[in-house]
């Protein structure tokens, strides 16, 4: 069984951690999802509106990227950003590179890659907002629903997601 890891905070766009999870889920993976601390945080719609209280499994400080064999980055405007600053999520998501594990990143989750400093010479896509960023990170940027560059996809926003969940399902090698 292949066993994901998804990287959430405060302020993750809700449906880019559910859709991926559910499609995940019913595809046969085991999803954890782990965020700076156990226990609740809350989730947002559109950025801004809070939603739904998502329980995280495990607090970073105690998760191990050995055990998991792909890492899901789900996006909203907050959660990657209080993300990347965290040398914890940074180490635990640098793991995954070094290892060459497949990793899949919406909207903003491309930011945590950002930190890692493993973006050059990748082609990616994201929410329009963060463009700048991962190019200045050299990455080549394009607005395509579903970018896979080695071992990474991206998308763009909740509305990718039905492109999204296919691609990743396939990319971790599930089912």
């Amino acid at each position: 069984m292949v066993k994901v890891a998804a990287l959430a905070t405060d302020g993750l766009e809700e449906i880019e951690l559910t859709s991926p999870k559910e499609a995940l889920e019913k595809a046969g993976a085991t999803v954890t999802v782990i965020s700076l601390k156990a226990g609740e945080f809350q989730a947002v719609n559109k950025d801004i509106y809070p939603s739904s209280k998502i329980r995280a499994d495990l607090a970073i400080a105690d998760a191990n990227a050995e055990d998991y064999d792909a890492l899901l980055l789900p996006g909203g405007l907050a959660s990657p950003d209080a993300l990347r600053s965290n040398k914890d999520v940074v180490a635990f998501a640098k793991a995954f590179v070094k290892a060459n594990k497949p990793i899949a990143a919406i909207c903003h989750g491309a930011q945590t890659l950002i930190e890692v400093n493993e973006l050059k010479g990748r082609t990616v896509t994201s929410w329009p907002a963060i463009r700048t960023d991962l190019e200045n990170a050299g990455a080549s940027w394009v607005d395509q629903t579903v970018v896979t560059d080695g071992p990474y996809v991206f998308s763009r926003c909740p509305d990718d997601l039905p492109a999204f969940n296919k691609a990743i399902i396939k990319h971790f090698k599930i089912g």
